[in-house]
């Protein structure tokens, strides 16, 4: 994960429209499965508006001394089980590909146009395990629920987790169905079964892992950034009033299980590289973290300069063409713990991460109300309704509703790089078809009318 050529902010592509484009400059090349009508899916990288299909280029032979089954599969799997020096070794070939204008004639027959293309999910998900690493959405959370002592006594000692369900994990633009479960208010002698009326979202970051460690066997801290692939962005639907019944003593089980959404491309640990910053030192009063929990590398670079947003389109304002409402922005590093340090603990009692494992760092949220990365937080449970340029209000989100998150990794002296989307429109009924209602391109270059906002 060191900075090299590809990053050179004067870098620049001959595919149209990619050296201005906001998310997918050629200094990121994020991996991701794709389809076209009748086709099967397959590996790609988006470059501006365009996808790369890395299978028919290494037919092509414009990969060479490179394993073909890891850019003939129709997930990333099999390429995120090889070394690191492999992936690093490919990202350097394609960077070449779409820098020489000489090749261009060669590659662009391989290139095809992103609006026309379906993005799948990218990975076969085994395992997907959910963290609680945002100490501000810990701390606001803890405060409406125990406002003398809101953060637990093992928080700064432990990263906290759950695991989550794998099947119900989809890629941006699939629908969300409100889901049903035992509701139970306060004043009610007995809970009910119905519709959640307290549907949240949760601004997140996913992790993809690569390789794999033997069961039994732990991560030192010291190699468990080498275990990330990846990151894409990451929506924690929850049904806030079904959670609230069910979570003692085990925790979210309905409440969590019936939705996650996952941006379609995974913006490699390669990309990252020159957005790794120091980790927010401690204050002088938490407990320092047990020994494997703690790597002095790690905590010079161990977290990234990320900026998060999460807009809200109803169908009211769709219908009146308003551009999306700004609804929070954060900052990634303020988590926390590190990545490393979520996946030292995971792996510490043996468990094995296997490459295409899922965790979500949990709900990232910052210090003031301007950067909450909830509803229940923004509304204080619902309390505070904000409101929306129709006069529209929202404690929490009503059918109709679409949550689109973006980010984007910036650093002095380098290309700024995008995650693209990560979309969901929550349905009050099933939809007649399974296909997504987001198309291709709102992935690929972003909600423009969201960035606009």
């Amino acid at each position: 994960m060191k900075v090299d050529h590809t990053h050179d902010p004067s870098a620049a592509s001959w595919v149209d429209g990619a050296e201005d484009h906001l998310d997918f400059p050629i200094q990121n090349l994020p991996l991701g499965v794709f389809s076209e009508s009748g086709e099967t899916a397959r590996i790609g990288m988006a470059i501006g508006d365009s996808i790369l299909d890395l299978r028919s280029a290494q037919q092509a032979g414009l990969i060479s001394d490179f394993p073909p089954a890891a850019l003939s599969s129709s997930s990333l799997n099999e390429l995120f089980s090889l070394a690191r020096v492999e992936r690093v070794r490919l990202r350097h070939r394609v960077f070449e590909l779409l820098s020489r204008k000489d090749l261009a004639p060669r590659v662009a027959p391989h290139l095809h146009a992103g609006g026309q293309c379906t993005l799948e999910l990218p990975v076969r998900i085994g395992d997907y395990t959910d963290f609680y690493a945002g100490i501000h959405h810990a701390l606001n959370i803890g405060k409406q629920l125990r406002p003398d002592n809101p953060l637990l006594p093992n928080y700064k000692h432990v990263p906290i987790a759950y695991h989550g369900r794998a099947s119900s994990v989809v890629v941006s633009g699939t629908p969300v169905l409100r889901p049903n479960g035992q509701l139970k208010s306060p004043e009610a002698a007995a809970p009910e079964f119905g519709l959640s009326r307290r549907l949240d979202f949760e601004l997140e970051l996913g992790v993809w892992i690569a390789g794999e460690n033997s069961l039994g066997t732990a991560v030192p801290i010291a190699d468990a950034a080498q275990r990330v692939a990846g990151l894409c962005l990451l929506n924690d639907w929850s049904a806030r009033d079904i959670q609230a019944w069910e979570y003692q003593p085990l925790g979210p089980f309905l409440a969590k299980n019936f939705l996650t959404t996952v941006s379609p491309w995974v913006i490699t640990a390669e990309a990252l590289a020159p957005f790794r910053i120091p980790q927010r030192a401690r204050s002088g009063e938490d407990p320092a973290p047990l020994s494997y929990l703690w790597d002095e590398s790690d905590q010079a670079r161990g977290a990234f300069s990320i900026s998060l947003e999460v807009h809200l389109s109803t169908r009211e304002m769709r219908s009146a063409h308003l551009a999306p409402y700004l609804l929070t922005s954060g900052s990634a590093s303020d988590m926390y713990w590190t990545l490393a340090q979520m996946i030292a603990h995971h792996c510490c009692g043996g468990c094995n991460l296997r490459p295409g494992d899922l965790l979500g760092t949990g709900t990232i949220s910052g210090p003031d109300p301007s950067s909450y990365g909830s509803l229940m937080e923004i509304t204080r449970s619902g309390r505070d309704p904000i409101r929306l340029p129709t006069g529209e209000t929202r404690g929490f989100l009503e059918s109709g509703d679409q949550v689109i998150l973006n980010a984007l990794a910036r650093a002095d002296g380098f290309r700024s790089i995008g995650f693209g989307s990560c979309v969901g429109t929550l349905c009050q009924e099933p939809p007649r078809s399974d296909r997504r209602e987001t198309n291709t391109r709102r992935d690929l270059s972003a909600t423009a009318g969201a960035r606009q906002a």
